[in-house]
């Protein structure tokens, strides 16, 4: 079962509002966010997990060397024992209910063997692997947490305590985040035997998971080498708000509506606005179908029975629902320009009217239920299939292999 560890956290020495400083995962970033992060405070993470270097100076040495910096400095410092990190995120969802998210922040052990008490879910892309592994080689740290969902019961209730938040932060779609260390023994192992009890799956976070099972392998005696940051949720739905992440399609063929006809039903919706957005949207649920913007505005696709059969022959029974898997086996295939990636639709669609790529196809996201039955199947979705909302923010707390092995270089 997995094993989860309390570790010394390195935080932000400051005031316990840590809104300007601390910044939203590495890969949900644009360059124009990346400048505002940074003027926002010349402390922020992403400092740390986006850093630049004028060449030939290497960029991930600047970022081990603005840490350092910054701990001889006071700005950040380690906590003075082990913790685990209540973390709390207090949000609005897209239903407009107001709603918590309630788990906790420790170090897991990595399993020896593939969906050995973690499951990943989702695959992984090689470009972001490297970039996360010479960050680490660089830094010895974790900047932030991979999240886990823990198929035990009552986890919640084991981590959600009545301890002060050392630090809070409000991000840009006001969700209100809150970090409450747990130094107490006897809660430290109430909290340990929960997450024990059950499997994990991993939800997100797969490129660093993977990238700390090969820093592990260079470096096999160093205890902390063995751990990675996590951030562990209970897998219930009263926890968890899963959207969609949507594919941007650079160098669409001109007449890509007219290519996906043999294989989908491509029904008309009208033109690309806000409003025609959302209601294509409601379309998709209501038909189990994909969504289509374009140059020529907005449209349903329903894949035709020939497609749908395609979909059985090639995808695991428990996919078969999943658009992220529809899209690779039915439009993928037809296209030969790169895809990127982003979770709000209508900024995609805005994306598409600007002309910042030529098309983008939207998908429905998945269920608590598809991720439960493709984790106990031991079956891995498509890369960018689950968008968990909202995300903890980095900077919250750090995770410093040498603060755990004050020898170890």
């Amino acid at each position: 079962m997995p094993d989860f560890l309390p570790f010394p956290g390195t935080r932000y020495r400051h005031a316990a509002d840590s809104s300007s400083v601390v910044a939203p995962p590495y890969d949900v970033i644009d360059e124009e966010e990346r400048a505002q992060l940074e003027a926002a405070d010349p402390h922020n993470a992403v400092r740390l997990i986006l850093p630049q270097a004028v060449p030939p100076a290497d960029p991930y040495q600047q970022a081990a060397s603005t840490l350092q910096r910054w701990y001889e400095q006071g700005v950040l410092a380690c906590d003075p024992a082990p913790a685990f990190y209540t973390y709390r995120m207090c949000f609005t969802d897209e239903a407009g209910t107001d709603r918590r998210a309630i788990g906790v922040i420790g170090a897991l052990a990595l399993p020896h063997r593939e969906h050995e008490d973690v499951f990943p879910h989702e695959q992984t892309l090689p470009k972001a692997r490297r970039d996360r592994l010479q960050l680490l080689r660089a830094t010895r740290t974790n900047l932030d947490p991979i999240w886990c969902l823990s198929l035990a019961d009552d986890l919640t209730s084991a981590v959600d305590g009545p301890n002060a938040a050392v630090a809070t932060a409000v991000d840009e779609h006001g969700t209100l985040h809150e970090l409450v260390p747990v130094f107490e023994p006897s809660r430290i192992d109430a909290i340990r035997a929960h997450v024990a009890d059950a499997p994990l799956v991993l939800a997100d976070g797969h490129h660093r998971f993977e990238t700390a099972g090969t820093y592990r392998g260079e470096h096999p005696d160093d205890p902390a080498a063995s751990k990675i940051m996590t951030f562990v949720v209970q897998l219930d739905e009263a926890m968890l708000d899963v959207r969609a992440i949507h594919r941007l399609i650079h160098r669409a063929p001109t007449d890509l509506r007219a290519r996906l006809a043999p294989t989908l039903e491509v029904e008309s919706l009208g033109p690309n606005t806000e409003a025609g957005v959302d209601r294509l949207q409601i379309a998709m649920r209501n038909h189990a179908a994909l969504g289509l913007v374009d140059r020529d505005g907005l449209a349903l696709l329903r894949l035709t029975p020939a497609a749908l059969e395609t979909v059985r022959h090639t995808q695991p029974p428990e996919l078969l629902g999943v658009d992220a898997a529809r899209f690779d086996t039915a439009i993928r295939p037809m296209l030969q320009g790169e895809l990127s990636y982003r979770d709000d639709a209508r900024t995609v669609a805005a994306t598409v009217a600007k002309g910042g790529v030529d098309a983008a196809v939207l998908l429905r996201p998945v269920t608590v239920e598809q991720i439960r039955a493709a984790a106990f199947a031991r079956v891995r979705m498509p890369a960018k299939t689950t968008f968990f909302w909202p995300k903890p923010r980095t900077g919250m707390v750090f995770r410093r292999f040498d603060d755990e092995n004050p020898t170890s270089g």
